[in-house]
């Protein structure tokens, strides 16, 4: 079963409006991973499309929103051929300016699929590079090498991708502080056009947190959150959230959407969505997830409704995370209990932004919100 394409409206009378679409397959699960995401389902990828498809179709027909972005997550979305993730793709109802981005795994893609998904109508291309030194992706558990990733980003650049972002992760156990400025100026010399920079995280149930000796050390990555800042600012990037740089115009709208409480529909397994206050996933098998569609039956596993003043304060708490920062009556500045270190913010007109020392404290600061 495949679509046809959508009807499209402007983009400037569109409301911004996400679609979001999980894609849960992986060769490989790294042992720091918490996502939903199956190495021994492969053989469920045409049903799985399908699905995608039949439910979105249903969604447009209940009165889907024309997208303003769309994201393919995962898992691994660059294992999909293009004629699948085409057939999903075009029947999201978008405007014509669309942000369209797909997670990449840089040893999975070439020239022609990625000119596959150029002609599909993606136009941002996002790469699991995590690291540029041999030793470090390999104690992620990483299958690429760092050549594999300047493969795969000039592959993008023939194939007509103007917008690339690199994806890297600091703190992975025996990462010396020039091993992560190596992996920077590595990702910076292929010129991509937005990093994204995070510290490693211990998810529970993975087998990372079961091995207490690689978990990442606090300071250690603090230091090197300010040498990726520096890098990154020095070579034109300018960050807009904590962990997300750009260059001018290149911020990721997507993501974007979620930071400023956006409503966005999820579809696939596991799959997120969220309209106006209300937040829903999807069953977590992909098994299920088919069933459920194929039978007309709801893909919806739980849910949750925050009240107005759960809003207000979760709106505050993701603005505090990015370069709009927040009105001043949200934080009070002092020494006292309950205020916040005037040295931790900047001010812009009638709002507190966070410094960069600032932003290495943003959860202590955001406990400290008023709303």
């Amino acid at each position: 079963m495949r679509a046809t394409v959508a009807g499209r409206a402007a983009d400037h009378d569109l409301e911004s409006f996400g679609v979001y679409v999980h894609v849960p397959f992986c060769v490989h699960r790294c042992d720091y991973c918490a996502f939903s995401t199956w190495t021994d389902r492969f053989h469920l990828e045409p049903a799985y499309v399908d699905a995608v498809v039949l439910d979105v179709q249903r969604a447009v027909a209940g009165g889907l929103p024309s997208a303003t972005s769309v994201f393919f997550g995962g898992g691994t979305p660059s294992l999909l051929p293009a004629v699948d993730l085409a057939a999903i793709l075009h029947s999201i109802p978008r405007g014509p300016h669309a942000e369209v981005t797909v997670e990449c795994n840089p040893d999975t893609v070439g020239e022609r699929l990625l000119g596959g998904y150029r002609d599909a109508g993606v136009n941002r291309l996002s790469f699991g590079v995590q690291s540029m030194v041999p030793g470090v992706l390999k104690a992620l558990g990483r299958t690429h090498d760092p050549a594999t990733v300047a493969d795969a980003v000039g592959a993008a650049r023939r194939a007509g991708f103007d917008n690339v972002n690199l994806d890297l992760i600091y703190g992975a156990f025996g990462e010396s502080a020039d091993d992560w400025r190596v992996t920077v100026e590595g990702a910076l010399g292929l010129a991509p056009d937005h990093v994204s920079a995070y510290g490693l995280t211990v998810e529970p149930g993975t087998p990372l947190a079961a091995d207490a000796h690689r978990h990442p050390d606090d300071d250690d990555q603090a230091d090197k959150y300010l040498a990726a800042t520096a890098l990154l600012e020095d070579a034109g990037f300018a960050w807009y959230e904590i962990s997300n740089f750009a260059r001018p115009g290149r911020e990721c709208r997507h993501n974007r959407l979620y930071w400023q409480q956006g409503n966005y529909r999820g579809f696939g397994s596991a799959a997120h969505s969220h309209q106006d206050g209300r937040r829903w996933w999807n069953v977590r098998m992909p098994e299920r997830y088919i069933a459920a569609v194929e039978s007309a039956r709801p893909t919806e596993a739980g849910a949750e409704e925050l009240g107005p003043a759960e809003r207000r304060h979760e709106a505050l708490q993701l603005s505090l995370r990015t370069r709009d920062g927040v009105p001043k009556t949200a934080l009070a500045l002092g020494d006292a209990p309950g205020e916040v270190p005037a040295s931790l913010v900047e001010v812009v007109s009638d709002r507190l932004r966070l410094n960069v020392d600032g932003r290495l404290l943003a959860n202590e600061v955001s406990s400290r919100l008023r709303t």
